[in-house]
């Protein structure tokens, strides 16, 4: 099996003209065989003429212009045909002539010019062939002709379903192509707004906060301190995030798990933002896929609050069930708030300035692709009494 498997793809490495070239070939060797003599293909029903030289020029015409039936099928077709109306004027009714209808098939297939002229001039050129043949005493009638003619015509036609087949087919892995191409242009700006928003707000945060410190040396060291911290850990997530684009990367690419979800909630509190975090459950072992858009969920939540409540109080509760994780990210009334959905809140500036973190909207949008993919809900809007509300229910199994 293995033997075979290594031949077969040897054979698909050679040139196309090489592995036709065999076929013809072939086709020449067995029409020279005695038991398949006078069992070819017969158009006038002419008494059989027994081989000679001329035999060999016309087994030439209808089988070596095979090897080029795919690159230059007009040129195959032409020669092939002229071998075929030499062996049935000379009715010699060789094997070979079946050449004719894969002439035909392949010009039908693989022809991309000039396509329906030359099939007229095919058509005319018939019409000589069925006339010298009758002169020369053939007892075919015109149904014969005709009927001959439309075997024709169905081995063209055949080849021309080939050929729209085939491009319907280019066409649908196209499409996929571009499909893929474009979702992973999302999935690449996705990962790029949650990485990069996250730790420059962060930073951006810290930075305005520490030029209202500059009366208090020790809280600007560790603000600073902080804002170096976050850097470095916007510096690590982009490295792991092109190891996650590198195909031939050859280490196991980390992806941020609930596992970090600590560690997110204390930057953000570095940051200035009032953050209270309730975990209710246990983690699973592996939750796959629903781990990381958890994640995701929690820090586009708390990038969100850093830019548009920025001091105000924000509650994290994340709730592991058997088979789904909730997450919810609320922000209350007070601190400076600005919708990321459609602009400002009512409330009273108490921190430093942020209002230049305008947002595009991707957050909240990547977020609910991301939920959804999973089978999940997903809803983020303002609250009855102030501040901003975010809900995802984040099933651990992908939908089939």
């Amino acid at each position: 099996m293995i033997e075979l498997r290594r031949i077969t793809d040897l054979w698909r490495r050679l040139d196309v003209t090489i592995r036709d070239l065999s076929f013809a070939l072939l086709l020449a060797v067995a029409s020279f065989l005695p038991a398949l003599h006078d069992h070819g293909t017969q158009l006038g029903d002419l008494p059989a003429r027994p081989f000679d030289a001329l035999t060999i020029v016309v087994i030439a015409l209808e089988c070596l212009p095979l090897a080029v039936r795919r690159r230059w099928p007009t040129v195959c077709l032409v020669l092939v045909s002229l071998g075929f109306a030499l062996d049935q004027l000379r009715a010699y009714h060789t094997v070979t002539g079946t050449a004719l209808a894969i002439a035909l098939v392949s010009a039908g297939a693989y022809l991309e010019r000039h396509r329906r002229l030359t099939a007229i001039l095919l058509s005319a050129a018939y019409l000589p062939l069925a006339l010298a043949l009758d002169r020369l005493g053939s007892p075919e009638g015109p149904e014969g002709y005709v009927t001959f003619y439309l075997l024709l015509v169905l081995g063209w036609g055949i080849g021309s379903w080939l050929r729209s087949t085939r491009a319907a087919e280019a066409e649908r892995r196209r499409h996929v192509a571009e499909t893929t191409r474009a979702a992973e242009r999302t999935r690449i700006a996705r990962e790029l707004h949650d990485v990069v928003t996250h730790h420059v707000t962060a930073m951006v945060v810290q930075a305005e906060a520490a030029r209202y410190l500059t009366a208090a040396p020790d809280r600007l060291d560790a603000s600073l301190s902080a804002v170096t911290d976050t850097g470095r850990r916007a510096i690590a997530d982009l490295r792991h995030l092109l190891d996650l684009l590198t195909p031939d990367h050859d280490a196991d690419v980390r992806l941020p798990s609930v596992g970090e979800l600590h560690m997110l909630v204390e930057q953000t509190r570095r940051a200035g933002q009032p953050v209270e975090f309730i975990e209710e459950g246990t983690p699973a072992r592996s939750t796959g896929s629903a781990e990381f858009v958890t994640y995701r969920v929690v820090q586009e939540s708390l990038t969100n609050a850093l830019k548009y409540a920025h001091g105000s109080r924000t509650v994290v509760r994340v709730r592991f069930g058997e088979k789904e994780i909730t997450v919810e990210v609320g922000t209350d009334g007070s601190g400076s708030h600005t919708d990321p959905r459609n602009g400002p809140w009512n409330g009273s500036h108490t921190g430093p300035h942020t209002g230049s973190l305008g947002g595009s909207g991707r957050g909240l949008a990547g977020l609910r692709e991301r939920v959804d993919a999973l089978g999940g809900d997903f809803s983020a809007g303002g609250q009855s009494g102030g501040g901003f509300l975010v809900r995802a229910r984040i099933p651990m199994e992908s939908p089939s």
